[in-house]
C-alpha cells in the first residue's frame, strides 16, 4: 500500500520539536515542514496569505492529523484547518503529543480536545465522531510509530 499523504496541523511555536519527531517516523508521507523563517514570512503577509498557504498545502492530502499539544485547541489556524478538513471530506484525527519529550522543554501538559469546539446543529460535538488518540505516556513515540498508519486509514475510511 502506498504511503498516505497527510497534512499535520499543530501549534508551531510550542510543539514544532515534538512534531518533527513524529514526522521523522516516516510511516506516512506528509507535507514538507515549513521553517520558522518561512512561517514568519507567511504570517507577516497577513491572514489571507496564511489561509492561501493552508489551502494549497492541504489540497491534495487525504487526511489531516491534528497533533495536540497543551495549547493546540485554542489556535485559530488549527481551528480553521479542522473545519476545512471536515468540510472537504478529508480523513481527520487527533493525536495527543504532550508525552513526546521535546529536547528544549521536556514533556508538557495534556491539552484539551480540539474537536470539542465544533458543535453540530443537533448539539453533538465533532469529538463524538473524530477520534483523538492518547498514546501510552511511557511509550508515546513507539505507540504513535506502531499505530499512526492504522489511525490514518481508519480516519479516511470513516469519511467515505
Amino acid at each position: 500500500m502506498p504511503k498516505r499523504q497527510v497534512f499535520y496541523s499543530f501549534h508551531f511555536d510550542t510543539d514544532v520539536m515534538r512534531v518533527q519527531q513524529i514526522r521523522n517516523i516516516g510511516a506516512i508521507e506528509d507535507n514538507k515542514p515549513v521553517s520558522a523563517n518561512d512561517w514568519e514570512k507567511i504570517r507577516r503577509k497577513g491572514d489571507s496569505s496564511i489561509k492561501k498557504w493552508i489551502d494549497e498545502n492541504m489540497s491534495h492530502r487525504s487526511c489531516v492529523v491534528v497533533l495536540v499539544g497543551e495549547q493546540t485547541s485554542g489556535r485559530p489556524w488549527v481551528q480553521y484547518e479542522i473545519q476545512k478538513a471536515w468540510e472537504d471530506g478529508k480523513g481527520l484525527l487527533g493525536i495527543y503529543i504532550h508525552s513526546i519529550k521535546c529536547p528544549r522543554n521536556g514533556k508538557s501538559r495534556k491539552g484539551s480536545n480540539p474537536f470539542d469546539q465544533f458543535i453540530f446543529k443537533d448539539g453533538s460535538k465533532l469529538s463524538s465522531i473524530v477520534k483523538c488518540y492518547d498514546p501510552d505516556p511511557s511509550e508515546a513515540y513507539n505507540d504513535i510509530k506502531n499505530n499512526i498508519e492504522k489511525w490514518v486509514e481508519n480516519a479516511i475510511a470513516q469519511r467515505k
